[in-house]
Formats: structure tokens, sequence, C-alpha cells
């Protein structure tokens, strides 16, 4: 173990900070529901930028990107779109802005909006809130067991185990770690909410910005004295029809992690991503953290705003690190401790990396950060859940005159039975890329036909949403049952198909929903897409409205968007491998795509609240 005093006394103050701002905050939290849930609505929007890049900078996927940078290489950088990753595209462009005019706190009540208030809203409010409470425990279990793995390394059951009470088998010593780490983050974020959240993120973005720094540089002088060994087509991002990487005589063990990942056939890979991410991001955000701080912006321009900021904030400093893990893996490979329960496992390098090669003092402040990383999104995604349970199920089902008091009660009692939850589930959970792909592929893909239909379609119902929901949803927590041993990703369409069959079936079996709610839906939104027959009676009330005929600009925005988000990615790469050639050229695709997002997206943006 390479942690010293001096490490450990400021993981220990980083700690102590995150529970003061908790404290400091928690009467401001406890004024109002508003409060608690979204922050009042008074966070500016590069504030809740910083915080939800923050919150997505976590341990876990940072351990899976370290991971397959090292494996594939820079055609790792197309891997990341099974989140995907692009959907803060879409957001910036126009679902933003579109979601936050809404006015609502959750998902769920945003139902009421397009659905109105009869049994089929009631039906898709309910599954909603099933959907987000589920996927809050696939995402809560998911850093919880990253946590716990990341941790391992620094310390070694067999220091601890002396001063434990009971045996704890060697696969679960990491769900022990995670318990013990989560209880800082359920404090401060039970304490504060969303305001406590945001504060705490801003803290954790200043670590883990000097910390990616220095890791990059340290990987750079490291490229400077040694060769960095990797197979042909490694630092191409470019791929043919198979991924054509063979590690053979370089690093034992990758070419089997590549088969059993099942990523060998790149372009039938790449075309599955492509179709699932885009339908996955015309669908608007899951009921996740994502989701609640776009309801958490002053305005629409704002949610706007802050939905675009995070791309700029999060890709260059976090695949700085990445990148520099990764290659002081490459270079240094001989030196790293992969070996858990006698099998290699090659998520730990990113741990065994730091315990490696990050010197006194510098290893306490990112080990900080990475744990703040995991409170962040453990806080994050906490608080929505909270919101569903509290807004969704207490205040609309149970007690709708609760008092503030009562209501900080029920959002306590909520936070502390989805962290006990989520704790059990993580112990059925094989490793962190078990849980990402039935997250990204299962969950994920369930949404994804309910929710596009509602922005697009006015006939759309209640009915329509709840058996699309429910058609997805099924599939997503029984396929990898039924299809044992296959790509969760290769599931998708055949969920997607029963998924719009119940849609198209729960759509007609039913009467449109109402021409008021559709009508004031239609005004206050304002989407584009099969409203024909909506907007021809809210013209004929009002003849001055004027319909929304930015289809084209969005979707150009779009695409420009995209390249913009995947040049902030592989620059940093570039940078730490030293490659001259490829660094200007993705420069200069950020430095062009930027100016023509300034003209064709900002220059476009809503000036006033609406």
């Amino acid at each position: 173990m390479k942690l010293t005093i001096i490490d450990v006394l400021i993981i220990l103050v980083y700690l102590a900070a995150t529970v003061v701002i908790g404290f400091v905050l928690k009467k401001f939290a406890q004024k109002s529901k508003q409060n608690y849930l979204l922050g009042g609505n008074r966070l500016p929007w590069y504030l809740l930028g910083l915080s939800n890049a923050s919150g997505m900078f976590d341990i876990s996927g940072t351990m899976w990107l370290v991971t397959i940078l090292f494996v594939y290489g820079l055609k790792s950088v197309w891997l990341p779109w099974l989140w995907p990753v692009f959907n803060q595209i879409f957001l910036m462009v126009f679902l933003s802005i579109w979601l936050r005019r809404s006015g609502v706190t959750t998902g769920a009540e945003w139902i009421g909006t397009r659905f109105g208030f009869g049994t089929g809203a009631r039906l898709s409010h309910t599954i909603v809130v099933v959907f987000a409470l589920i996927m809050g425990l696939g995402y809560l279990a998911y850093g919880f067991i990253g946590l716990g793995k990341f941790v391992e390394i620094f310390v070694p059951w067999e220091i601890v185990s002396p001063y434990v009470p009971f045996d704890v088998p060697a696969e679960y010593v990491p769900h022990l770690y995670g318990i013990v780490f989560t209880v800082f983050a359920v404090l401060y974020s039970l304490l504060g909410g969303m305001a406590s959240i945001v504060w705490a993120d801003l803290l954790q973005y200043i670590i883990m910005t000097l910390s990616s720094l220095v890791i990059g540089l340290i990987a750079m002088q490291a490229v400077a004295t040694h060769a960095v060994v990797v197979p042909e087509g490694w630092m191409n991002p470019f791929f043919g029809w198979k991924l054509d990487l063979d590690w053979s005589g370089i690093v034992a063990g990758v070419n089997q992690k590549i088969q059993e990942d099942g990523f060998s056939l790149f372009s039938i890979l790449f075309m599955m991503l492509v179709f699932k991410g885009v339908l996955v991001s015309m669908a608007g955000p899951a009921p996740t953290y994502d989701m609640q701080k776009i309801l958490s912006s002053k305005s629409p321009r704002e949610a706007a705003l802050m939905s675009g900021s995070v791309s700029l904030i999060l890709m260059p400093i976090r695949y700085f690190m990445i990148a520099g893990f990764a290659v002081l893996g490459l270079i240094f490979y001989d030196r790293l401790d992969l070996i858990v329960a006698g099998q290699i496992d090659f998520e730990q390098i990113l741990p065994s990396a730091i315990n490696q090669f990050v010197p006194v003092g510098l290893l306490g402040i990112l080990l900080a950060g990475l744990l703040a990383a995991f409170m962040s999104t453990f806080a994050g995604t906490l608080n929505a859940a909270q919101a569903y349970i509290v807004n969704d199920i207490y205040l609309k089902y149970i007690n709708k005159t609760a008092s503030n008091i009562k209501i900080k009660s029920i959002n306590y009692i909520a936070g502390l039975i989805m962290v006990v939850v989520s704790i059990i589930l993580g112990f059925y959970a094989k490793d962190v890329n078990d849980v990402l792909q039935w997250i990204v592929s299962g969950l994920y893909g369930s949404y994804v036909a309910a929710n596009v239909l509602k922005w697009y379609w006015w006939r759309f119902n209640g009915y329509g949403f709840f058996w699309g929901m429910v058609g997805g949803l099924v599939p997503a927590l029984t396929f990898r049952y039924i299809f044992a041993g296959v790509l969760d990703l290769y599931t998708f369409p055949l969920m997607l198909l029963i998924s719009v069959i119940g849609c198209i079936i729960g759509t007609y079996s039913a009467p449109p929903v109402g021409e008021d709610v559709l009508k004031a839906f239609y005004k206050n939104v304002r989407p584009w897409g099969f409203w024909k027959p909506i907007h021809d009676k809210v013209v004929a009330e009002d003849p001055d409205f004027v319909r929304n005929t930015h289809f084209k600009r969005d979707m150009f925005n779009v695409v420009v968007g995209i390249i913009w988000q995947t040049g902030l990615v592989i620059f940093p790469i570039y940078i730490v491998l030293m490659e001259t050639v490829p660094i200007i050229i993705s420069i200069g695709i950020v430095v062009i795509t930027s100016i023509i997002l300034k003209k064709t997206w900002w220059n476009n943006l809503p000036r006033d609240d609406k």
C-alpha cells in the first residue's frame, strides 16, 4: 500500500468538506421542495453544467474508459456512444429547451403536461416512476461496484481484515469498501439536496482538473523517453469491417478480452451504436440526475447553455487523464497488478497505475478527487431518485398536503431505502462493464420508442406510452437471461420492435389526449414533428402563433455538434501520445466546428425566458 499519512489526511479533509457543505446548505434546502430537489431554480447555467460534467466524471466510468483505451486505442472513442455520450448534443441543440419550458420538478410530473390526468396519463406516470427508480438503482449499484474495486487496490484486504470481526469472501471485499464510502455521499446529499450536490461538484471538479493535468504530464514525460508498444491500427480512430487489433506477443490476455467484449465485428457494432444512439438521444434525457439538472436551470436558454457546456467542461480534462493512465499502463504494463481472485482484470489498470506512478501528496489529491467523482454521481442519482419517490409517489398519492418537515423526513427515508437496495443489487453484479452494458443497452433501450413518440407525434397518448414502456422494460429485465452470452446491444432491435408494437396498439386502443392538453403543450413547448392537426387548431385560436420550423437547422447543429464533441475527446489523447499531426488536425476540427456552432446554434438560442 502506497498511501502515506499525508495522502490519508488529504482524503479525510475532502470528506469532511463535503459533510460541511451539506450542513451549511441544510437550512436552505429545507425551506421548500423546490429548494431541496432543484436548488430553487437559482443556480446559474455554468455552475449546473460544471456540476453535471463533474457528476459524469465517475470512478466506474473512468475505470471503464481507461480499460477500453488501453485495449482498443483510438477506436475506443466510439464505444462511449453506448450511452450515448452525444445525447448531450441533442439536449443542447433543442431538447433541453423543450424540457425546461414545462416548468415541472421531475420527468414523471412532466407526463401531466403531455397526456393530461386521465387513466392513460396515470398509467404513464406510474411506469415512468418505476423506470426512474430501476434506472437509479442500476446507476447506484454501478457506482458502488466501481468504487469498491478502486479502493481495494489502495487498501488491501489483508491489512484491514485483522480489524474486522467477520469473514468477507474475496469477491465481496469491493462491496464492503463501497458501503463505507457510500455513507459520506448519502450524508451530504440527504442534508443539502441539489444545492449541496452542485457545490460539492465544484470542489470535486477543481481537484480532478489539477489531477488530470499532472497525470497527463507524467505520461507525456514517459512517452518522451519510452516507446509505446501497441498493435498496428491502435493509434487510428478509423476502422474497417473488423477490429483487426492483434495483441499477440504484446500483452497476454487482451485478445481474449476483445473476444469476451463482443466488439470484433466493429462496423456492425458501430452501426448499432449510431442507430440506437440517435433514437435514445431523440427520446430526451432519462429520468436521472441529468434531467434534474436541466429542470433546475433558470430558463430554457440557460438549460441549453448548461447542456452545451458539459462536453466542453468534461471531455478535454477527463480524456487527458484517461489517456495518461492508459499510456502509463501500456509503457509500464509489467509493473501493474491486475490479478484479482487469481484472474487478470483489466478494469484494475486505473487503480494499479495510480498506485504505481502517482507521487505522495498528489496521490491523496487524486484519490480524493476520484472518490469525489463517485460521490458526485452517487449523490446526483440519489437526489433524482428521491425526487420521484417524494414528488411522484408520496405527494401525489399518499399525502398531498404534507408539511416541509414531513417532506424532509420522507426525503431521508426514501434516500436510505434506495441506497440499501442498490447495495444489495451490487452484490449480484459481476463487474463494472456488466452493469454498464445492462444500463446503456438494456434500460436505455427500453426507454426509446415511447419517449421518442411523446415529443414528435400528436396522436400518441398515455396508453401508448404505458404499453410502449412495458414493452421495452420487460425485455430489458429478461433478455440477458433469455439470450445469455449475447451482447445487450445486439438484442436492442428486437426490444425496440416489441416496444413500438406496444406503443401503436396502446395508442389506438384509446382516444387521443384531450385537445386542450395538446394545444397547451404544443404552444408552450413548441416542438417540431407531426403536430399539424394541433397546429391548425392553435392557429385558428391564435393567428399570431409561429410554428417551429427549425428541424433542418437543429439536425445540422446536431451533426456539427457530434463532430465537435468527438474532436474534444480525441485531441487530448493525441496530446498525451505527442502525435503532432493528429493534434493539429483534431484541434483544427474543434475550432472550425466551434465557429459554426457559434453562428448556427449560440446566436439562435431563445433570448427571453421562453
